[in-house]
């Protein structure tokens, strides 16, 4: 039997199951390859669980139990690495979290409030506090300072997925800033698109009934696991991997794409609300 490794659980909660993941395999006699088998889920997507690099989902977990006989241990630790990894963000969206960090694909449709990814910290604040008015400052600051810390996949050329992000015009016109700090939050989505960091098309005030007139959108894809499917609301927000179902979200968003304004159209419909607002005019 391979040597225990002791990992600190208070440094790190994901790393402390995932080390004792890593030696209940070993001791099992199993390779990442063995372990994985019959899953959804590839060896790498495995061995960055049993780094503490990734978050272990509910299914690999169940699977792991039955494989290793550790009688439903994984599963109910589960629990305990969401906590860990979700400071500054609804328990419901640890399990996004996680796989942002991991995904080839981000795609996102958001007819109301400009998405989290995208925001600049003037507007996530302003967003925190429609939601939390009563919130002291420090969870505040926590909520905040959790959505900008999201973007920084933006900051790695060669690791970051490809982003592709559709907004309602109508966002583009509700000033839930003071002028100068929506001129700011539009500046900074068109930065992104000039950077080609992320592809932004704008779905017009007036194109009629389309797909996904309720609800939020955002499909993530990734090499060595399947798609997610998310839809949040005010204080819920519910992750969907059912294959069938996240294909048929999947063509209601190409649906969707196709009634959008070209990426370079969107962009200069971006720039043109920016210099509205610097100039003290109401977009459109």
């Amino acid at each position: 039997m391979p040597a225990r490794r002791d990992v600190d659980g208070s440094v790190s909660v994901p790393a402390f199951y995932g080390a004792e993941l890593r030696w209940k395999r070993e001791a099992a006699g199993l390779t990442l390859k063995e372990t994985v088998e019959g899953s959804y889920f590839g060896e790498t997507y495995l061995s960055e669980i049993e780094h503490g690099k990734r978050r272990m989902p509910v299914e690999l977990a169940c699977h792991v139990d039955r494989l290793l006989k550790t009688d439903g241990y994984f599963e109910r630790r589960c629990a305990d690495v969401r906590r860990a990894r979700r400071a500054g963000h609804a328990d419901y969206f640890g399990r996004i979290l996680d796989a942002e960090q991991h995904a080839t694909t981000i795609e996102e449709w958001s007819p109301t409030v400009v998405p989290g990814l995208l925001q600049t910290p003037a507007y996530a604040r302003m967003m925190v506090l429609a939601m939390f008015p009563l919130a002291p400052d420090e969870e505040v600051d926590e909520r905040v300072n959790g959505r900008i810390e999201r973007a920084r996949l933006f900051e790695d050329d060669h690791k970051s997925p490809m982003c592709w992000a559709i907004l309602h015009e109508s966002l583009l016109r509700h000033p839930v800033l003071p002028p100068e700090g929506m001129a700011e939050q539009l500046d900074h989505i068109a930065a992104l698109v000039r950077r080609r960091r992320i592809i932004v098309q704008i779905l017009p005030w007036n194109c009629g009934p389309h797909p996904f007139m309720v609800g939020t959108a955002k499909i993530m894809t990734f090499v060595d696991a399947p798609p997610l499917f998310y839809t949040e609301s005010l204080h819920t927000g519910d992750t969907i991997d059912d294959p069938a179902l996240v294909a048929a979200y999947r063509k209601s968003y190409d649906l969707l794409r196709a009634a959008a304004q070209p990426p370079e159209a969107s962009l200069g419909i971006l720039q043109a609300a920016a210099e509205d607002y610097r100039n003290g005019k109401q977009p459109g």
